[in-house]
C-alpha cells in the first residue's frame, strides 16, 4: 500500500510525496507554507486521485512524459516524475488512482 511522506526542505516549505508500495515516488507536491496547509494538499490528492479529469497529461520540452494532478479550482496539487513514455506516464496515473485513496501519512517533520 502507498503512504504519503511530508518533509520539510531548507528554506522551511512543506512538501508531501505520494510513494507507492515498493517505496517508488509516484507524485510530489509543490511547497506549503505551513503543515495543515501540506495536509490540506493531501486530502485533496486523494479526494482527486479518482477524476480522470483532474489529471493533465503532458511532455516536456526534452520529450518526457509527465503529468499534473489539479484541484477542482484547477490548482496543481501534485506533479509526476519524468517517465520515458506516454504509457509509462499513464501507469503511473494508475498508481496514484491505486495508491492515494487509503494512503497513510507518515509525517517526518514531527
Amino acid at each position: 500500500m502507498g503512504k504519503f511522506v511530508i518533509t520539510k526542505s531548507a528554506n522551511g516549505e512543506f512538501r508531501f510525496k505520494l510513494k507507492a508500495g515498493n517505496g517508488e515516488v509516484i507524485l510530489v507536491s509543490e511547497g506549503y507554507t505551513s503543515k495543515a496547509n501540506c495536509q490540506n494538499g493531501i486530502e485533496s490528492v486523494k479526494d482527486n486521485s479518482q477524476k480522470d479529469e483532474r489529471y493533465e497529461k503532458k511532455v516536456s520540452s526534452n520529450n518526457k512524459h509527465y503529468f499534473n494532478l489539479k484541484a477542482s479550482n484547477g490548482q496543481v496539487i501534485g506533479t509526476s516524475e519524468m517517465y520515458e513514455s506516454a504509457g509509462g506516464r499513464d501507469n503511473g496515473i494508475a498508481s496514484v488512482k491505486s495508491n492515494a485513496p487509503g494512503a497513510a501519512t507518515d509525517d517526518e517533520t514531527a
